[in-house]
């Protein structure tokens, strides 16, 4: 039987690949002291408008199940400006106090992670009938729940000029790994007012590797970021350039990598530009081969940032699709180790995964591991310390994620893995009784009726190897420990969440001006 806290494991697997490597922090060391973190974005919304849907990401110091969470809007300083309502609060859990402050209190428990929820109590944040452009305030934010002390913080809200950004068609190539193509970038502006400015954000899967780096677009590594023209966008006109991507030669064969593009109006950029930056993340660094320039589709060239906010967030999306052709796929190679000692020794045991290519492993997409993996451990000794990316299994019985003392575990990695990389896991065994070649089995690439594995290796026979303790000189094996099956298949159940790593997880998080919304779902888990 599957335990609550594995179903939160489970289902929280994807998003935390995408952001953590796999941790070796044991999750049974004595409880912490639960902290929380609360961000709410700056918000630039358009005057006659119906405004935003924003919602704020919540994250705790560890893994925790919150009681009584409430989140208090105050809006007192922009009373006049907007109005600060639920968005389908359809449980009745907020209401309104008193004029400018809306209080939210659920009545479910609610899951935090350290790598953080978005979607709680969102609300929607609308300019009245006499809000101008330039009016401006201050959104405080309060979070709680019991047991826990409160934390709060302000967001700027501004109202701007309402203009209407349209991104151009799907563009879609088919290709082989190492070719180069080009892809188009269109944007319209589809209203009446003039566009001061326009910003392009790019959320590129890997092996989209830019081929010029634009003195006026950003880049991490070989990877576009965003792209900023500084000019004016007449209404009901629209506006095209081009971009020179090379497919990196490690990208895998065959599949599909994607890319979406999101237009924002310069104060809106500035809006989701603030988050990333709390995050610790950043949108990299501009080029040096000159600017990129948008042409209008008379043939006038574009040639300063207004306070402005798209009307019509909805048709700010466009993507490209790359049909990888051919057959390019990777050997990864499973990782063990051989630790001794004395009885009543603990020792550091790594076990783990290489990629020894040629192709790079990249399941952001659906949110999911690169590989699992399955250690047996040895007999006579015990697991201390175990990874918060593993669980016991015994049989159909599942215990904790970073349960100590079991005899055979299951373990996920990120959802990224580079061709001649590795990923590895710690483990602190105590050696209990002194055995000769006490082993271990260590499996990668195990069956998982769930997204993400790899199932497409060119070397299976390197995918088993072993966790020794205290090995002789001519011993290669001996007692082994735990189950040297494959066990069952991990039963992960549910739709893949749509995940880019960087910049695009945190939109999958936060959202970006009420373009994403992360949406929690009413379910209660029972054993």
């Amino acid at each position: 039987m599957i335990k609550n806290s594995a179903r939160r494991w489970l289902a929280g697997l994807g998003v935390a690949g995408a952001f953590v490597a796999a941790s070796a922090t044991p999750a049974f060391a004595e409880e912490p002291e639960i902290t929380l973190g609360w961000y709410f974005s700056d918000t630039t919304v358009a005057a006659g408008t119906p405004g935003k849907v924003e919602a704020g990401v919540i994250s705790a110091s560890a893994s925790t199940v919150l009681h009584e969470f409430t989140v208090r809007y105050d809006y007192t300083d922009l009373v006049g400006t907007v109005d600060v309502t639920a968005f389908e609060d359809t449980f009745d859990e907020c209401s309104s106090p008193s004029k400018g402050l809306l209080v939210c209190t659920s009545m479910w428990e609610e899951i935090v992670e350290e790598w953080g929820l978005g979607g709680l109590f969102p609300v929607q944040i609308t300019p009245t009938k006499t809000a101008k452009d330039g009016d401006s305030g201050t959104l405080k934010t309060t979070v709680s729940a019991a047991g826990i002390d409160a934390v709060s913080t302000e967001s700027t809200v501004r109202v701007g000029e309402g203009v209407d950004l349209a991104a151009g068609p799907q563009s879609s190539f088919s290709l082989n790994p190492g070719k180069s193509y080009t892809a188009p970038l269109k944007v319209s502006n589809v209203g009446d007012s003039v566009a001061k400015g326009a910003v392009a954000v790019f959320f590129n899967d890997y092996g989209m590797n830019a081929a010029k780096r634009f003195s006026n677009c950003t880049y991490v590594g070989d990877i576009l970021r965003a792209c900023h023209f500084d000019g004016d966008l007449a209404g009901h006109s629209s506006f095209s350039t081009s971009l020179p991507y090379v497919l990196g030669s490690d990208t895998f064969a065959p599949g599909l990598v994607y890319g979406e593009i999101l237009w924002l109006t310069p104060a809106e950029f500035e809006d989701f530009a603030g988050y990333v930056k709390r995050q610790g993340m950043n949108f990299g660094e501009p080029g040096t081969d000159g600017e990129l320039s948008l042409t209008e589709a008379g043939g006038d060239k574009v040639s300063t940032q207004g306070f402005q906010a798209d009307t019509q967030p909805d048709n700010n999306w466009s993507s490209v699709e790359v049909k990888v052709t051919g057959k390019n796929s990777t050997d990864l190679e499973a990782l063990g180790d051989k630790v001794g000692g004395k009885a009543g020794d603990t020792v550091k045991a790594t076990v783990g995964v290489r990629n020894n290519g040629p192709a790079t492993l990249d399941r952001n997409r659906a949110a999911s591991s690169v590989t699992y993996l399955t250690l047996g451990v040895p007999k006579g000794t015990t697991a201390v310390e175990v990874p918060q990316t593993c669980m016991p299994e015994n049989g159909d019985e599942w215990g904790e994620p970073g349960e100590p003392g079991a005899a055979h575990y299951r373990c996920f990695f990120g959802s990224f893995l580079k061709a001649g990389d590795t990923a590895t896991l710690d483990f602190t065994l105590r050696i209990d009784k002194v055995i000769a070649n006490a082993t271990g089995t260590v499996k990668i690439n195990v069956p998982c009726a769930c997204d993400g594995g790899f199932y497409a290796d060119l070397k299976p026979a390197n995918d088993t190897t072993k966790l020794l303790v205290n090995a002789t000189a001519d011993g290669d094996g001996g007692q082994g420990g735990g189950d040297d099956g494959d066990g069952p298949t991990l039963p992960i159940t549910g739709s893949s969440t749509g995940l880019i790593a960087g910049v695009g997880a945190l939109l999958l998080v936060a959202g970006v001006g009420g373009y994403v919304l992360a949406r929690r779902r009413k379910t209660r888990f029972v054993a």
